[in-house]
């Protein structure tokens, strides 16, 4: 019983960093509707720049803050040059771009740190272990779930409790009625996107000392992203957290009962909910 208490508790933390990854790519396609291929790049990014400031002296808490920030600027800034010039195209054109960006990154990762993975040291406040008698769990991992979690609140406050929020709520319902509100559609459209590149990049960075920092692991990601969002359901930022638990958790348990199977779990998960709920668990339907 032990090994599946301690299973279920990774896959909540799994969960948690799945749903940073999803929760941008759920806003970022309820407000534009926009198929973002390149979402999982920036988690790359996260991962390699983490990686990359701990080689140059910094501390993981320094990277933490300063790697999604520098991250969100980039995406920040490929939205208005590049990104917005295909908005009002088809869904194919979104996928041409977003996948060639994606591509280019992977690229220029492979380049700057080579075809082979780096581990990242955990931090030293959070290397060992935490004891409840017989229950042992690595302090790190705890970490990670009591940090998302704080994150979640407040990214739930932030949607639902502030002007942005109400914008980008109004936004994925109609464009139209923001512009004819007087804002500045584009702004919230960057500032969005932005934001979610740079929820991708802390996942990233959080996932580090767990996983390592490789190239394809951005490719990885993108997919598991995608399962969470359609089981959640698009545009819905509770989907998206209880899609990825929920996915956090299948893996887990499975890779005790079935460890050569567990990847194939996601996508069984993800074909029952479809079945029984096509919009996701918490979607609205078109």
């Amino acid at each position: 019983m032990t090994v599946y208490l301690l299973q279920t508790i990774n896959g909540i933390g799994i969960g948690m960093l799945y749903f940073l990854l999803a929760v941008g790519l759920s806003i970022v396609f309820g407000l534009l509707r926009f198929v973002n291929f390149a979402h999982g790049a920036f988690y790359l990014l996260g991962a390699y720049l983490c990686f990359q400031a701990m080689q140059w002296g910094l501390d993981f808490w320094a990277a933490l803050v300063l790697v999604p920030l520098f991250v969100g600027a980039l995406a920040w800034l490929a939205e208005k040059l590049l990104l917005r010039r295909v908005y009002a195209k088809a869904h194919e054109f979104h996928i041409l771009v977003t996948v060639g960006l994606a591509l280019a990154v992977q690229e220029i990762v492979i380049v700057f740190w080579g075809p082979l993975g780096n581990s990242v040291a955990t931090p030293d406040l959070l290397q060992g272990v935490v004891m409840w008698g017989s229950f042992i769990y690595p302090k790190y991992r705890l970490f990670v779930i009591g940090f998302t979690a704080v994150l979640a609140v407040l990214l739930w406050w932030v949607l639902e409790g502030t002007r942005l929020g109400s914008a980008v709520r109004a936004g994925s319902e109609s464009t139209e009625m923001v512009s004819l509100l007087g804002m500045n559609v584009f702004r919230i459209f960057s500032l969005v996107f932005g934001l979610g590149a740079a929820l991708a990049a802390m996942a990233g960075v959080l996932a580090a000392p767990i996983r390592g920092a490789e190239p394809f692991m951005g490719i990885e990601a993108l997919a598991v992203a995608f399962v969470v969002v359609v089981v959640g359901g698009l545009g819905s930022f509770s989907g998206a957290l209880l899609g990825g638990l929920l996915i956090g958790v299948v893996q887990s348990v499975m890779s005790t009962l079935w460890p050569e199977g567990a990847r194939l779990m996601i996508y069984v998960a993800m074909g029952a909910v479809l079945l029984l709920r096509p919009a996701g668990l918490l979607g609205r339907k078109e």
